[in-house]
């Protein structure tokens, strides 16, 4: 890699304040001439795309999360309204809760809990931890992400003696995500034994006449806000998804939108060298030989942006991760993305980059300012802890290429509500994008119904299970027997699994005598 190649290859958007490097990508001469076609044909499926065509034929969907930030291009007035009319109320709801207009039993609501899951819960965690700060935050921000009993137990030890001034947000698009359900019932029995009557300190952001939306109106929640069925999950941060509980910590949502309409417009544009998602989208594309042939390690160099990669997690995988191409044929596409943080990896898995297996490219995230309000310590002569960071940084992406490991290289200027909304619409075009390279639909996720459809499945088995051996009270089953009882006997391991959990928590009524082998232990009523 040389100076020239980096000259050549060095994209700098003053107006956005961010740089693209895709100098240290080896790809020909040629490569991005012989892709143009492919290149004008992925940005005339965008501008479809944009203008309403349908996206998601499954359900029969348009995907508009561009409009979020730019209302006057949605194809419907009505939708334009029913965006700025939201917002209006998320501002609105802010300042409320803020000026204690609207508050607890106890005063202003000091704490907020967000229960969601997917693309309801990374979107709003990335910005909370990227933007938050202990002393400026109007609402100190917990979430629920899991159906996990412990870690729902460890937040709620967190705000024990505040639910009272506890704000609680449940983002759920259906109503009837199981994750999020048994969050919110989790944390209504906790505000009932607290003796606080929840429905006065609850608010909803969901779809128009879901089970949550039915729920908060019979109850009468504190508010809803909506979720629109041509919004998906993992790009919905820029909705009330993720606006309502960055207003309510008291983020700038308008810098984060005005940042995301700033990045649409420049990787809207179709020429390619001009146009950050092309080319992004393109080296992936070289990366991968358009077949996922290699990870994407995310490697950002600004403890903010941590869960960044989680997120991109989600966008990429559930995107681009699918069975069939557009024709109908079996593809089995997919980019696998991982990643932690600098100079952290220089301690952890940087040593398997350089040295290990060579089935992965880098994408490095560096953030010139290093600190707000203050100039920073000289921790050596004339050297601070941001010049080791960045020093670590360069120092490993030169450690990688001489291994001819493969990076890029986005740089922004700071971590900033308007550089995030950047950040998080530059990959929802790259996304898009490469699906159009690659010839798959990115906005369907058949296997996340499917896998829905086998945890109901496992549901279904255990109620069976336990309903046998209530049923004959002091008998005693092996699983491989519970198993045939209730006429599965195929069953038998996923009976032996389920049985074990049962027996393993309090209040379940079923009661283990071990034996060996482990599957040989058997179960009974208690």
């Amino acid at each position: 890699m040389n100076w020239s190649r980096f000259k050549t290859h060095f994209h700098h958007y003053a107006d956005l304040g961010v740089s693209l490097d895709i100098s240290r990508m080896p790809f020909p001469d040629d490569f991005l001439a012989s892709m143009e076609p492919q290149m004008q044909h992925a940005f005339e499926a965008m501008k479809r795309l944009e203008a309403g065509a349908i996206a998601n034929p499954d359900e029969k969907r348009m995907v508009g999360h561009y409009w979020l930030r730019a209302p006057q291009l949605a194809p419907d007035p009505a939708i334009s309204h029913e965006i700025t009319t939201t917002l209006a109320a998320i501002r609105e709801f802010a300042a409320k809760v803020h000026a204690g207009g609207i508050a607890g039993p106890k005063g202003k609501f000091k704490h907020l809990l967000v229960i969601g899951i997917g693309g309801s819960a990374l979107g709003p965690q990335l910005v909370h931890h990227a933007l938050g700060h202990p002393r400026k935050d109007k609402l100190a921000v917990s979430f629920f992400d899991n159906t996990d009993p412990d870690g729902i137990d460890y937040v709620l030890a967190s705000l024990r003696g505040q639910l009272a001034r506890t704000l609680v947000v449940v983002i759920s698009k259906s109503g009837g995500t199981a994750e999020t359900r048994n969050g919110m019932l989790e944390t209504i029995a906790a505000f009932r034994a607290a003796g606080l009557d929840h429905t006065k300190q609850f608010v909803a952001v969901t779809g128009a006449g879901s089970k949550l939306d039915v729920i908060a109106r019979q109850e009468g929640w504190l508010a809803r806000f909506a979720m629109w069925d041509w919004v998906g999950g993992r790009t919905s941060e820029l909705s009330a998804v993720g606006l309502l509980p960055a207003a309510l910590q008291g983020l700038d949502i308008q810098a984060m939108l005005d940042g995301a309409a700033a990045m649409d417009e420049v990787t809207r544009y179709p020429v390619t060298a001009q146009n950050p998602a092309a080319l992004l989208a393109l080296m992936w594309y070289f990366a991968t030989n358009g077949r996922g042939a290699k990870d994407m390690v995310v490697l950002p160099y600004k403890d903010r942006l941590l869960l960044f990669s989680r997120y991109l997690q989600q966008l990429v995988m559930e995107s681009i991760g699918k069975e069939f191409d557009l024709e109908g044929r079996v593809v089995n596409q997919g980019l696998a993305v991982y990643g932690n943080k600098g100079s952290t990896d220089q301690h952890a898995y940087v040593q398997q980059l350089r040295e290990g297996v060579n089935n992965f490219f880098v994408t490095f995230i560096e953030v010139l300012k290093d600190r707000e309000a203050k100039a920073s310590l000289e921790v050596e002569p004339g050297v601070t802890c941001g010049d080791f960071l960045q020093g670590f940084y360069l120092g490993t992406r030169d450690a990688l290429s001489e291994k001819d490991r493969h990076s890029i290289t986005i740089t922004l200027t700071d971590v900033s509500p308007r550089s995030l909304g950047m950040l998080i619409a530059l990959y929802e075009r790259v996304t898009g994008l490469y699906a159009s390279l690659v010839g798959i639909n990115a906005y369907h996720q058949p296997g996340v119904e499917a896998g829905k459809k086998a945890a109901g499945a496992v549901i279904a088995l255990k109620l069976k299970l336990a309903a046998a051996l209530h049923a004959a009270p002091g008998q005693s089953f092996s699983a491989e027997q519970l198993a045939a009882q209730v006429g599965t006997p195929e069953k038998a391991e996923l009976a032996f699994k389920i049985l074990e959990h049962l027996a393993a928590n309090k209040g379940s009524g079923v009661k283990k005598r071990a034996r060996s082998p482990a599957f040989a232990s058997t179960y009974r009523s208690s």
